[in-house]
């Protein structure tokens, strides 16, 4: 294989890597689509090209995974595998460079064996941009450059978290009271007025507050979250409950801003779903919040109680983007709800970043451990998760016994979170 193909495919951007590889293996191996399953932080499967199972479906973590067994380290091995629900050809290589080995999947429309002299090529060049990535994340980084990548990444939170949010409150709380029947024209005119005007201050104030802030005191973060929150509540008549934090709590502690804007967005976004997504629920409404936090050694960890149905999940925060939000910061949700009681949401952030790199807990999962992970985080109960693996709903339990087990989890929640935040979704 020409060297300078290797180069293109070892030096193309995240996102273009897996259709670069796909590019220098067609000639010698065509395929129709691929999947990698590696040790990364952030995304440790990928899949590039089409679906064997068609439109509306695609290749999952649990089904390359299955193949792990199968191919040695280093190695390589070919048969028929199920992917995207369907029994495909595939040829299957693996990198011994990381532990777990590398492994990277290729879908193929015919089941003819590969020569061992094509194959060889194809392992090498796999080889090759494991240990590049194995270098890359491993080199250690200069003080200097961390400073400025944790200011540069406080700086977006404060843009986006604070500007947006405040878009976000003064919109609804103008839209809501232009609403309201039971005003005026003219009392309507006087509150959108003064409304507009307090909205347009404090987005100003956003606008000139230093972007290059990567500390803030835990007590002074938190009033200027509950002073939105107020802002968000009074027009709806719901009463806001402040766990506030004393010294125990950590009210003195200096927390990293990217931290604390991350949590304060999510916290927002949070009471927004609350009111928003059981506003329509027949027979109770949420008449009262409670918000708090405490800064723990490693950790900051807030929490969002309500009084309404208890009709939320995890996945009514997706539209919100909240895990999307806590993923990169190494952050969790957990979601607990008791109908007719209300929701209890925690968010923890760990307060620094780790010296080494994060290992992916799901690795440790067998096949259909990684299935069964994969139905719960989508939301389903043990019923539908036996009926859409073809199990019982016994057989379900012990799987879920030894996922929390393995994953160090105490709640469906926990478990949930962490196969968003490893990409087992």
């Amino acid at each position: 294989m020409d060297l300078s193909v290797a180069a293109e495919v070892i030096g193309a951007s995240k996102p273009e890597t897996l259709p670069r590889l796909s590019s220098a293996l067609a000639g010698t191996l065509p395929h129709s689509g691929l999947a990698e399953l590696i040790t990364c932080a952030q995304s440790p499967f990928k899949a590039h090209g089409e679906s064997p199972g068609g439109a509306g479906t695609a290749v999952t973590i649990a089904e390359v995974a299955a193949l792990r067994p199968l191919v040695p380290a280093g190695g390589i091995w070919q048969g028929r595998a199920t992917m995207a629900g369907v029994d495909v050809p595939v040829v299957a290589l693996s990198s011994a460079r990381t532990e777990p080995a590398a492994l990277l999947v290729l879908l193929r429309a015919e089941d003819t064996p590969v020569p061992p002299e094509r194959l060889a090529p194809a392992l090498a060049l796999w080889d090759l941009l494991t240990a590049h990535r194995v270098t890359v994340h491993t080199d250690v980084i200069p003080p200097g450059r961390l400073a400025t990548s944790r200011a540069a990444a406080a700086a977006r939170a404060i843009a986006i978290s604070e500007l947006g949010e405040s878009h976000a409150t003064a919109l609804t709380t103008l839209l809501r009271t232009l609403r309201d029947r039971d005003l005026a024209d003219a009392d309507v005119r006087t509150r959108a007025t003064d409304l507009t005007v307090t909205a347009l201050s404090e987005l100003r104030a956003r606008v000139e507050l230093d972007q290059a802030l990567v500390e803030e005191r835990a007590a002074d973060a938190f009033d200027r979250l509950t002073d939105s929150l107020r802002r968000m509540l009074r027009p709806r008549g719901v009463r806001l409950d402040l766990g506030i934090p004393g010294a125990e709590e950590g009210a003195d502690r200096m927390l990293p801003g990217d931290v604390v804007h991350a949590v304060s967005a999510v916290v927002r976004a949070v009471v927004y779903v609350s009111l928003e997504d059981q506003g329509a629920v027949a027979g109770r409404q949420v008449g009262r919040i409670h918000v708090g936090w405490k800064v723990g050694d490693t950790h900051l960890r807030a929490t969002v109680r309500d009084d309404g149905p208890g009709a939320l999940s995890r996945r009514s925060f997706d539209a919100r983007r909240v895990v999307e939000r806590l993923a990169p910061l190494g952050g969790r949700l957990d979601v607990d709800a008791v109908p007719d009681w209300g929701t209890t949401v925690t968010v923890e952030v760990p307060l620094a970043s780790s010296d080494t790199p994060l290992q992916d807990p799901l690795t440790d999962l067998g096949a259909r451990e990684l299935e069964v992970l994969e139905q719960l985080a989508r939301g389903r109960r043990n019923r539908d998760i036996a009926h859409q693996l073809h199990i019982s709903e016994s057989t379900v339990k012990f799987h879920l016994a030894k996922i929390f087990d393995k994953l160090g989890v105490t709640s469906r929640g926990e478990a949930a979170a962490l196969a968003h935040q490893w990409g087992a979704v």
